[in-house]
């Protein structure tokens, strides 16, 4: 049996797990890199060790060796998924909260995951070359996820410096550079399958979660159950999903992630770890996933006898420090925070904390029950009129805009929302059906000129269009990792100047119009701050 437990992470994950512990009777471990002394997962548990980076797995061990932990949580992120982790753990005689060493790499690896699903029966995208499977295509990472390492490419000419800047990317937060071109699929819903199985070869699901809503290609609202399908293409789906985690013997939580439009579905990747959105699940399931996953760790039969029962309706926001227009990530103190008491709330800072550029700028998940989708929704919407934040840029208005728009509350989103409906955009008088609701087609166009909030990186300080000068600034504070141009240069509307990097992830800035570099404040490898001038160009 467990008795103390090491959390290898940190902020809101960190602090869900010690709270499943200590219910568990459990001590508690937490970790904390030298940059990040003073969180309040350190100040939350019931012994810290610091350690050089949340990166290193031998640092999470010796850590758990020195504080006599015998378990060690991953959360997510970080070395969640990481195979390499859980074999190191084990090889150290601690115990591994999470999937074995291989079914993470099986379900891990894209491209491995794609091929066990295509032998298990289950329907995926096409992967390729881009000139087999046809443009627009996507570049992912084949060891990543939540959005680090993704580019959207439309034309070849684009490809190349795509697929680089995935690799960078991918490699800075995985480790593993590894990239690969997968079918654009224009406007489909997401949705994902939570499933969990034990030691002892039982594999259950908990139903779906709709996570259409997106930024970044990550997810800032998710909802259960799913509002976009019926009862036989959920049924279709979830036995997909079983299908998948049987073929790779999987154990503890994972959630099998899906595209879907009407009854068609695909299947996009298996995140062997707990979801950030795990707490819809909970409160529509009546259930605790990571106590089950400490009692499966432990060999207990968690799911032998459980049968899946939804009670009601769930949602789920992610309250971040981020421009709520652009998501660009802020930095500052929260001066003050007030969240609401009505709603679930898992919260990772408290009042006084410091938002820095190293780590995930969310600050808390609000989280609202209700027996039916429009109570959830109304508790939800009230819940945010109490929150409270300053000192800190937040997407709290764009949250409040979100959860009252007529097309969210009519349940008609898809991955194109944020593109449709502009952050803070008036809402429509009405809501008309959706004229794309045609058929399923991995060929669909699409609108070539319309591009996703995150990609309209342009930000210029606009004096004049015509015989003036522009200043390219940081909307947020990063690294210049490079820098495409020099004074002189003449360039093109949209092109590339500067790309920053910030919480692992690229940020390309672009000139408004076409111009001429007049200066260039910068060099490759600075670090700046937000509003700090980059690039002046003139006519």
């Amino acid at each position: 049996m467990i008795r103390k437990l090491l959390v290898a992470n940190r902020g809101e994950i960190a602090l869900r797990v010690f709270r499943a512990a200590r219910e568990l009777g459990i001590a508690t471990v937490a970790v904390v890199a030298p940059d990040d002394k003073g969180s309040l997962h350190a100040r939350s548990a019931g012994e810290t060790m610091e350690i050089a980076s949340y990166l290193f797995s031998e640092e999470h061990i010796r850590a758990a060796k020195q504080t006599g932990a015998d378990a060690i949580h991953p959360g997510y992120g970080f070395l969640a998924e990481n195979p390499g982790f859980a074999e190191a753990v084990n090889a150290a005689g601690l115990t591994w909260i999470g999937p074995s060493p291989e079914a993470l790499r099986a379900g891990g690896d894209k491209l491995e995951a794609k091929r066990i699903a295509t032998e298990a029966g289950v329907p995926v995208v096409p992967t390729g070359e881009p000139e087999e499977i046809g443009y627009p295509v996507v570049v992912k990472a084949a060891a990543g996820g939540g959005g680090r390492g993704m580019r959207l490419v439309r034309e070849p000419s684009e490809l190349q410096d795509a697929l680089a800047a995935s690799q960078r990317e991918a490699k800075a937060a995985f480790g593993d550079d590894r990239v690969f071109c997968e079918r654009y699929v224009e406007r489909p819903r997401h949705v994902e399958v939570q499933l969990f199985g034990d030691a002892h070869g039982n594999v259950t699901h908990l139903f779906e979660r709709e996570c259409s809503i997106q930024r970044r290609h990550q997810k800032v609202l998710e909802e259960s159950p799913s509002p976009g399908i019926d009862r036989e293409g959920r049924w279709r789906m979830i036995e997909s999903a079983l299908a998948f985690a049987r073929a790779i013997d999987y154990e503890n939580a994972g959630t099998a992630e899906f595209m879907v439009d009407g009854q068609d579905f695909y299947f996009l990747e298996l995140n062997g770890r707990i979801q950030v959105e795990h707490p819809v699940t909970e409160l529509v399931t009546a259930t605790d996933l990571v106590r089950w996953q400490i009692e499966a760790a432990q060999g207990t039969k968690t799911v032998d006898h459980y049968l899946p029962e939804r009670r009601g309706h769930a949602v789920e926001v992610r309250l971040y420090a981020e421009d709520p227009r652009t998501f660009f990530p802020q930095t500052g103190r929260i001066e003050r925070l007030r969240l609401p008491q009505r709603v679930r709330v898992d919260a990772g800072v408290a009042e006084g904390d410091e938002i820095g550029v190293a780590y995930d700028p969310m600050i808390a998940k609000l989280i609202a029950h209700g027996e039916t989708r429009d109570e959830a929704f109304d508790r939800l919407q009230d819940a945010l009129a109490e929150t409270e934040a300053e000192g800190v840029t937040t997407n709290l208005p764009f949250l409040r805009w979100l959860v009252s728009h007529p097309v969210v509350r009519a349940g008609d989103t898809t991955t194109a929302f944020l593109v449709e409906h502009p952050p803070l955009s008036p809402a429509p008088a009405r809501v008309a059906p959706a004229p794309w609701r045609t058929p399923f087609r991995l060929n669909g166009a699409g609108p070539a000129s319309v591009l996703p909030p995150d990609i309209e990186t342009s930000s210029a300080d606009h004096r004049g269009a015509a015989g003036g000068q522009s200043r390219v600034t940081a909307p947020m504070p990063g690294t210049v990792i490079r820098l495409l141009v020099g004074a002189g240069d003449s360039v093109r509307a949209r092109q590339p100047l500067v790309v920053l990097e910030a919480m692992k992830m690229e940020t390309p800035l672009t000139s408004p119009y076409d111009a001429v570099v007049r200066a260039v404040h910068v060099a490759e490898g600075d670090r700046v701050a937000g509003g700090a001038v980059l690039v002046e160009l003139e006519d």
